[in-house]
């Protein structure tokens, strides 16, 4: 995935699954100069171009079960115009510079 993304720079880079250090640095390498790299696994190593973050997720199911009812009753409506592999993510990118994208865009492995 990474040799996919070459050349691609990115403000934010969200990392969710843990992996190697070095595997983890060339994801800081895809953040653009005064970019974010938030990673709630594997800690970023420090880069003086991006800010580097680490965020922490609380498990709280009650909390869960409060936003799933509050999407059932419609209260809470999270509009994704659409799904797409996790693939096509230089291909999002592209469009969102762009200016193409009808709206969130949720990828999937």
């Amino acid at each position: 995935m990474l040799e996919a993304l070459a050349g691609e720079r990115f403000d934010v880079v969200l990392h969710l699954v843990r992996n190697s250090p070095e595997e983890t640095a060339a994801l800081v390498g895809l953040v653009a100069d005064g970019g974010v790299f938030a990673s709630a696994t594997t800690p970023g190593p420090d880069d003086p171009r991006v800010r580097v973050e680490r965020v922490f997720v609380r498990s709280d199911a009650a909390q869960l079960a409060q936003l799933v009812a509050l999407v059932d009753a419609g209260e809470l409506v999270v509009e994704v115009a659409e799904r797409r592999p996790l693939a096509d993510l230089a291909a999002v990118h592209d469009e969102a510079v762009a200016g193409k994208l009808p709206g969130k865009v949720v990828l999937t492995p």
